[in-house]
């Protein structure tokens, strides 16, 4: 782990400069409004380790599949997010030196990301190899009111230089690739320019032609009074923008205001693209930075008061939790169904940008529960529109009658994995889609979208397993062969009990809404028939055979289901028999070893056991548990607060905040040494599940919404708000358990297994049960 940030809860803060942690300082003060983000580099150039990168929602890059021994099925390009032009660039200079912090002393450095209200701030102080002193502050804004719109304040007070200085402002088309191949040309500059005050760059991607168009435009100060300047236009192929250049003498300061539009062809018609994004530029400029940053605020202080959660006692788990929900907001504005959220977000290019299925386990249910828009609807409206490409998928595997297999990497609908064991026998995929609808259903109390969208994505995928399972003679059981089981550290093993178990509850949840929507939607009922060529009778009786038929591996000795065929002949030893040298054991053992061991990436069994729990008791639950946490790494980042949602229901309360602090401060901490790639997006609404799913204890028993909180001896207390059946509720969890209804009329509610009826403008209190802490 790295601890070189300061713990504060509401900012995320660097007080000396660290150039040897450079990439991962980039990856935390990454900023973004869902439209476009960018890493968080400096403005200025920085000649040493560093990795500078900008994206842009909804633009891709068709890049050509590369593969040793290639196989029927794989794709023939591969999907990705391109690293875009860096719009931030603001160059320094004197009259013979420019500013670099890897060349020049850096005498006092502070940087601050400010979480609740979305700005970043930097303040450093420096030495030129020439002795001349300057002091700089920069803010930089990355606009969640105004999506089309990035602004920084960029500041520079003299302390001893007496000179000219220049600040440049441009947009950078020169861009390079994180990625196996840098030197692939990804894109074309179509026009660039710079007319009076406005600079402009269009760009457009090779293959695709999906097209970005740049505009800046800037304010200069000195002396906080605006000055008219003469700039120098910078006109070249890739780089436009401005020099503005005064004199000063120490105790000047000088301020530019850069104001940028980045348009995208997703949104604007090509032809348009050019005039409207100066014509956005110059528009920020006229509203003024006070302004914009107001709105930007106010846009910030809404999320928050959906989706905060306040712990009293512990700032670091605090700013931790503050800072996943920061970076999920950043990244996914949810407000278009055309879009997902990439496993790096806006912060990095490994995954490429595309849809997993790690967005229905963790970004679905958070969106469900903690707001009452209608973006996780979106999330389910997408992978919707991509039906057809998945029973393409599916199609090409051999599979028929519109049977679908979603895909493990996508961003158009279409696979683009080309890993065999990954893109052909992670088919556990497949369920999380069904499970994220019922979900939708089960905490919206609304049968509307299974009824016009749902039941269509469920009968595709109930035929993908009626078609996938075979069945076995000697055991006189159905069973899967040759997957690989959410634990990717065991490929092409047989009888996986997680996508078994998660097999039978696909077809299960498949029959039920078939006969929900027969009775209370019958005109949409006959549509999906049609649309869907279903023989109902038919396949439903090799649905149900299925269900009473599946073979599910188990050891009756030890009380435990068995992650899958063959595990139990491996050498059982905790993680602890690991040299912490040899940590993360991804990065330091070969592949061979790493599958002949019995180390676990993330638990099949224990992630079944927290999907469908109303399926097992606690004992059931707490026997796996303590059987397959020793022995799990987390090095999947899907894991820790799984594991910690399952210890808080066992009792194991203490275990429990350890995997919370470990699923919570991930990034921020670099626990599997990998934060200078990225953020870890997707998993981050995992820490907000853990104290809603696992110390609130939040779970639906039938239509009742059911809460037993227990809480972490290092609290004093902890609140949140959810939503459930369209009403929001307030819930405190201290000393004793406050619950307030704040919009809706009246709800039943199951503490501690009594029901209470709750009722707006009434606060329930109920005294906190202790819980004997096993762990």
């Amino acid at each position: 782990m790295k601890k070189y940030l300061k713990t504060d809860e509401w900012n995320i803060i660097e007080d000396n400069f660290h150039a040897e942690y450079q990439r991962m300082s980039e990856s935390i003060f990454s900023l973004g409004n869902g439209r476009f983000g960018q890493r968080g580099n400096f403005e200025e150039p920085y000649h040493s380790d560093s990795y500078r990168g900008s994206f842009v929602a909804g633009i891709t890059f068709l890049d050509k599949t590369r593969v040793g021994w290639w196989k029927n099925g794989f794709p023939q390009f591969y999907t990705r997010i391109p690293n875009a032009a860096d719009w931030s660039r603001i160059s320094l200079r004197l009259i013979d030196e420019e500013l670099d912090l890897a060349q020049w002393d850096v005498d006092s450095f502070n940087r601050r990301l400010d979480m609740k209200e979305g700005v970043s701030y930097r303040d450093v102080e420096v030495t030129s190899p020439r002795g001349n002193k300057l002091s700089i502050h920069v803010e930089h804004i990355t606009n969640m009111a105004h999506p089309n719109l990035c602004h920084i304040k960029y500041s520079v007070t003299s302390i001893n230089y007496t000179g000219r200085v220049s600040l440049v402002p441009i947009i950078d088309g020169h861009i390079v690739d994180d990625t196996e191949y840098p030197n692939e040309k990804i894109w074309n500059i179509l026009r660039s320019g710079a007319t009076g005050e406005c600079a402009y760059l269009w760009t457009q991607t090779r293959r695709e032609d999906a097209q970005v168009c740049y505009a800046m435009t800037y304010q200069f100060l000195k002396n906080n009074k605006e000055t008219i300047a003469n700039p120098i236009r910078i006109e070249k192929e890739k780089q436009v923008g401005f020099s503005i250049g005064t004199d000063i003498k120490p105790g000047d300061t000088i301020t530019l205001i850069k104001y940028t539009a980045i348009l995208s062809s997703l949104y604007y018609e090509r032809q348009d693209l050019i005039d409207v994004s100066i014509a956005e530029a110059q528009k920020a400029k006229a509203i003024g930075w006070d302004t914009l940053l107001n709105n930007h605020c106010q846009a910030w202080k809404d999320i928050w008061d959906e989706a905060d959660i306040v712990i009293q006692g512990d700032p670091e788990a605090q700013q931790g939790l503050r800072y996943n929900i920061f970076q999920l907001y950043q990244t996914y504005r949810g407000d278009d169904p055309r879009l997902n959220i990439g496993p790096k977000g806006f912060t990095g290019e490994k995954y490429g940008g595309n849809t997993y299925w790690n967005t229905e386990l963790c970004c679905v249910p958070f969106f469900l529960l903690s707001t009452s828009k209608k973006i996780a609807k979106n999330l389910l409206i997408y992978r919707y529109n991509q039906l057809p490409k998945a029973i393409e998928n599916a199609k090409k595997l051999g599979f028929n009658n519109g049977a679908a297999l979603f895909p493990q990497v996508t961003n158009n609908g279409e696979e683009c994995h080309s890993e065999w064991e990954i893109t052909f026998e992670e088919i556990h995929r497949n369920n999380i889609i069904v499970y994220a609808i019922a979900q939708h259903a089960t905490l919206t109390g609304t049968l509307d979208y299974i009824a016009k969208y749902g039941l269509e994505v469920m009968i595709a995928v109930s035929r993908f397993w009626s078609q996938r399972v075979s069945f076995s003679q000697p055991k006189q059981k159905y069973v899967i062969l040759g997957v690989t089981g959410p634990n990717e550290y065991e490929n092409n093993i047989d009888n996986n009990w997680y996508t078994n178990f998660s097999c039978i509850r696909c077809l299960t949840t498949t029959l039920s809404y078939l006969e929900l929507i027969a009775r209370k939607y019958p005109d949409e009922y006959a549509r999906v028939r049609r649309v869907t060529n279903l023989n109902q009778v038919e396949e439903s009786d090799h649905w149900k055979d299925i269900i009473v038929r599946m073979y599910l591996p188990e050891d009756t000795e030890h009380g435990i289901f068995i992650q899958n065929d063959g595990y139990m002949d491996k050498v059982l030893k905790s993680v602890d028999a690991i040299p912490m040298e040899e940590r993360p054991i991804n990065q330091h053992w070969s592949w061979d070893r790493i599958l002949r061991s019995c180390y676990i990436k993330q638990s099949d069994v224990l992630l079944g056991l927290y999907l469908y729990y109303f399926s097992f008791d606690t004992e059931t639950i707490r026997r796996n548990f303590e059987f397959y946490e020793p022995m799990t790494v987390h090095e999947s980042s899907l894991s820790p607060h799984i594991h910690s949602i399952l210890a808080a229901r066992i009792g194991e309360v203490e275990k429990a905040y350890q995997l919370f602090i470990h699923a919570t401060r991930l990034d921020l901490d670099d626990y599997n040494n990998e934060t200078d790639q990225g953020l870890h997006i997707t998993s981050m609404p995992g820490s907000w599940l853990a104290i809603v799913r696992g110390f609130a204890g939040l779970q639906i028993r039938g239509d009742v919404l059911s809460l037993s909180p227990v809480i972490p001896e290092k609290w004093d207390s902890y609140s949140f708000k959810i939503n459930y059946l369209e009403n929001t509720l307030s819930i405190h969890v201290g000393k004793n358990i406050e619950i307030s209804l704040i919009t809706g009329t009246e709800l039943n509610i199951d503490v501690y297994q009594n029901v209470y009826i709750l009722k707006q403008g009434v606060n329930l209190e109920i005294k906190k049960k202790d819980v004997v802490n096993k762990g």
